[in-house]
């Protein structure tokens, strides 16, 4: 009866209850699975109906299942083969010492069940012998519960046998559920999840009865919480900073700035900017500057303007002529400045607020000044200085911020602190700010559902594709098999008084 048990944790069961000979002992619990997640076989084609390195099987015949077969026909390889470089199924996981004890406990409940039938056989056999002795007629009642207990009892042993093997290596159909039907079972299993789990009507439901965004405000307005998002903010953006190469962000903010100026006009903006200062005198003051500062220039450059004047006079013209009209000019330069920075009102400042006025409206008005100014725009942006100019400004900043991340009293932390816990109060008292809250979050979690479901769902099936059979219907059954055994113990009792329910009602009836 052990033998037609099958014992269901050795790899080589099925096919030594199939062929005549002793019973092949189970491996121990401590017996680790070969390199390629399968036990060896024992011939080319392994022994009838034994599992398999590509989770086929192999009939009594010889010949392999559809399971294990190539898509050319050709022989499929066997664990002797996959160590020479075939392809081989990935094993589910080591077993843990958890599993060991499970494993343990099915053998228990095998042995129980099995015993059960057995006792019911012993009991069949004496009833049926006391009957045929003219014991009595309770002999008949206990003979045909027993007969019926036990093809109970054979009966859930078939099923639930063939879950996991063959039963006694025969190439039963729809037997070996487990191993020849895994891969199907995990398509199975990903669309059940994509239609059930990952659906847009189950994930809003779900996420509005949750009530995210008052609970993340209500968590959110603790002072100690919001140090913490800020802490961990300052931590990404420390490391965000910190991966960009600074060459690679210099380019393309050069090229960001220079394809944006490029894109724009400037000569309009910079003339309604330049007739609105001059509206508002604020021109003056560098009037003043400019003239203040060329009056100081010339006192302290009295020799360098009159040898100015004096170089460019024609060489036939005595030196003391020369030199009486370089000190006229100076005179005259040294005052004119002096008036110009004194006087407000002088001519030169309204001929140069009448010029600023008029430059201003060319700027946007004139076709050729309007040209004039792009084609300078256009070549103070290709020189190689602006563009440097330009790159530099983004290690500045970036040193900027890094400063304000690490520093836990820069501004710059201090207001994030402040804004989310702003952010957290809103939340958790304005129903406005957590629908808005709530629906974003449904929205975002709803395209990631819709979008990567496939994605999401391949990574079941392709997991439990990559398992490999013997070892994933082993596993199974440590952690199911032990429950699959009340079944054939409730098999065994439920087909007992079943029978003895029918042969009272037969035997009530005949009389």
């Amino acid at each position: 009866m052990e033998r037609m048990e099958g014992v269901p944790q050795g790899g080589t069961d099925d096919a030594a209850a199939a062929r005549p000979g002793p019973v092949p002992s189970e491996p121990s619990a401590s017996r680790a699975p070969s390199a390629s997640g399968t036990r060896p076989s024992s011939g080319a084609d392994g022994p009838a109906g034994a599992p398999r390195a590509d989770g086929g099987r192999v009939s009594v015949a010889g010949r392999r299942s559809d399971a294990g077969r190539s898509s050319g026909g050709g022989r499929a390889p066997d664990a002797g083969t996959a160590s020479r470089g075939a392809p081989v199924s990935r094993t589910m996981t080591a077993f843990s010492p958890a599993d060991e004890e499970k494993r343990r406990g099915v053998r228990r409940m095998k042995l129980t069940a099995t015993g059960l039938l057995l006792l019911v056989a012993v009991v069949y056999v004496l009833a049926k012998w006391g009957h045929d002795s003219g014991a009595g007629a309770w002999a008949g009642y206990v003979a045909a519960a027993a007969e019926a207990g036990m093809v109970g009892a054979l009966a859930d042993w078939f099923a639930v046998t063939a879950l996991f093997r063959r039963p006694l290596g025969l190439p039963i159909p729809h037997t070996a559920i487990i191993p020849t039907k895994k891969d199907q079972l995990g398509v199975s299993l990903g669309e059940f999840v994509g239609e059930n789990f990952l659906s847009e009507d189950v994930v809003r439901q779900r996420l509005r009865s949750v009530g995210i965004g008052s609970r993340l405000g209500v968590w959110l307005a603790e002072p100690e919480h919001a140090d913490r998002v800020t802490a961990e903010l300052s931590t990404a953006l420390r490391g965000a900073l910190t991966v960009l190469r600074d060459s690679d962000v210099q380019a393309v903010v050069g090229e960001a700035v220079t394809r944006r100026a490029n894109a724009r006009e400037i000569a309009p903006g910079i003339g309604k900017m330049l007739e609105k200062v001059v509206v508002d005198g604020g021109h003056r003051r560098v009037v003043d500057l400019v003239v203040s500062r060329a009056h100081d220039w010339l006192v302290l450059h009295a020799d360098s303007v009159m040898d100015a004047v004096q170089g460019g006079a024609p060489g036939w013209t005595p030196r003391f002529v020369d030199r009486k009209v370089g000190e006229r000019v100076y005179r005259e330069l040294l005052r004119f400045c002096a008036e110009m920075r004194d006087m407000p009102s002088h001519p030169a400042r309204g001929a140069l607020d009448r010029f600023l006025t008029d430059f201003a409206s060319d700027l946007q008005s004139d076709t050729d000044t309007r040209a004039r100014v792009e084609r300078l725009k256009g070549e103070v942006l290709g020189r190689g200085e602006v563009q440097d100019l330009i790159a530099s400004a983004w290690t500045a900043v970036r040193s900027m911020i890094v400063s304000a991340a690490d520093d836990e009293r820069s501004e710059l932390r201090l207001r994030t602190r402040a804004s989310l816990l702003s952010l957290g109060a809103r939340m958790a008292t304005e129903a406005k700010v957590q629908g808005k809250v709530d629906r974003w979050v449904e929205g975002a979690a709803v395209h990631v559902v819709t979008t990567y479901r496939k994605e999401i769902t391949s990574l079941i099936t392709d997991t439990v594709a990559g398992w490999d059979a013997e070892h994933t219907t082993r596993k199974i059954e440590a952690h199911i098999g032990r429950d699959l055994q009340f079944i054939r113990i409730n098999g065994t009792v439920v087909g007992s008084l079943a029978g003895l329910l029918i042969y009272t009602v037969s035997q009530a009836l005949g009389a």
